[in-house]
């Protein structure tokens, strides 16, 4: 299409652009679309794939209707966040795996058959089915879909496309616009996949499960792996629960998850050993800190010998020296943490500009977590030091000087 980034505003928090416009379900009816903005007119054009039929969609009109109107370039942030919104996910209700299946997919090996298609779509309350094989991204740190196009497009509201469309061939590839956009590939050019060159066929927007698309036959041909897949993403028309139930009916020892308990499970604090390891860090982290504080403030007292004496012959008291000491170690935490979080957004912005893809959050109890251990490390590893030099005889600290 003709998008381009500058033809609209940001969106909030969710995204960028004209690409995350949210239409009804009687405007996307789960085929495949392609779209074009013209900026000028600010008019959007959808176009369905399937039946070569147009729509264009005037949005200042549209933003008029709403009771606020003006252009796309208006600062009215409630007013766009009626317009601009990411239609989520991609439209499934449970997620059926393996036994003992890893909930990180590009862990999960094709074991199931594919036959179990026609057995889930005939299961009670299920609306669609579409299976999916999932393999590992060596260049990035993604993995790619092998999916049955149709099965996968009838899901929720389908691919929306910037560009191009379907797979033509068996070794077409379809990307997100995020892929598109980080590596600046455009429909038709060639893109080295598992090992070999794809066509890029079509460019599609983000939120549909993986930065890559390829052909499902196709995939399990490259890998010899027969007609098997690593899961099924489900569709449901009533409860999901008790659709759940039913399929763990006749396939009991397979991990078959609702959508909502797999997305609460991508939490980082939710992530099975992630909090132990997490913790295990934080713990040496500050014990590196105690004995870096420790045994520099060692050395410090080490080399003020004569000054400390001269305090306490001047008649410094003991929680005088200590303080002195303790004082100067926490200056130099916080030294410390403001050369660390400067640091930290730096490396932040670094990784960024070098993965776009990539997301990391930055959160102000974390922030306060860490320099609340950063400087309990250094009031401990200053304790030791500044109690031994406030216990000295000033008389000894004179003459070894």
């Amino acid at each position: 299409g003709s998008f381009t980034e500058s033809d609209a505003t940001t969106a909030g928090p969710a995204g960028d652009g004209i690409s995350l416009i949210s239409f009804s379900d009687s405007v996307l009816s789960g085929n495949a679309y392609r779209y074009s903005y013209d900026s000028a007119t600010e008019d959007l054009t959808l176009t369905d794939l399937t039946s070569g039929t147009s729509q264009t969609i005037d949005i200042t009109a549209t933003l008029d209707g709403i009771g606020d109107g003006g252009d796309l370039d208006g600062n009215n942030e409630l007013l766009r966040a009626k317009i601009f919104q990411v239609p989520q996910g991609i439209g499934a209700d449970l997620l059926v795996q393996p036994p003992n299946a890893s909930i990180f997919f590009a862990f999960s090996s094709a074991t199931l058959n594919q036959s179990l298609t026609q057995r889930l779509q005939q299961t009670d309350g299920v609306e669609k089915v579409s299976p999916v094989m999932v393999m590992p991204d060596d260049t990035s740190l993604s993995v790619i879909y092998a999916i049955d196009f149709d099965s996968y497009n009838r899901l929720g509201r389908g691919f929306l496309f910037r560009g191009g469309g379907p797979f033509q061939g068996p070794y077409d590839v379809i990307i997100d616009d995020i892929r598109a956009e980080q590596r600046g590939l455009k429909v038709g050019d060639a893109m080295q996949l598992l090992g070999r060159q794809w066509r890029v066929c079509g460019i599609a927007e983000r939120g549909r499960g993986a930065r890559q698309y390829i052909p499902l036959q196709t995939a399990q041909e490259l890998l010899a792996v027969g007609k098997r897949v690593s899961m099924f993403w489900i569709q449901s028309t009533g409860d999901p629960n008790a659709v759940r139930e039913r399929i763990a009916a006749f396939l009991p020892r397979h991990r078959i998850r609702l959508m909502d308990e797999y997305l609460s499970l991508m939490v980082s604090s939710n992530l099975p050993a992630v909090r132990p390891f997490t913790n295990s860090i934080i713990l040496v982290g500050l014990l590196i800190t105690f004995l870096v504080v420790l045994l520099s403030m060692y050395t410090v007292i080490l080399e003020r010998r004569r000054e400390i004496g001269i305090l306490k012959a001047l008649g410094a008291s003991r929680w005088n020296i200590v303080t002195l000491l303790l004082r100067e170690a926490l200056l130099i935490g916080v030294l410390g943490v403001i050369v660390g979080i400067g640091a930290t957004y730096g490396v932040r912005e670094v990784v960024i500009n070098l993965r776009p893809t990539m997301t990391i959050l930055i959160t102000p109890a974390w922030l306060l977590q860490g320099v609340l251990l950063a400087l309990g490390g250094c009031t401990l590893g200053s304790i030791y030091p500044a109690l031994r030099a406030a216990t000295a005889d000033p008389v000894n600290a004179l003459v070894f000087e």
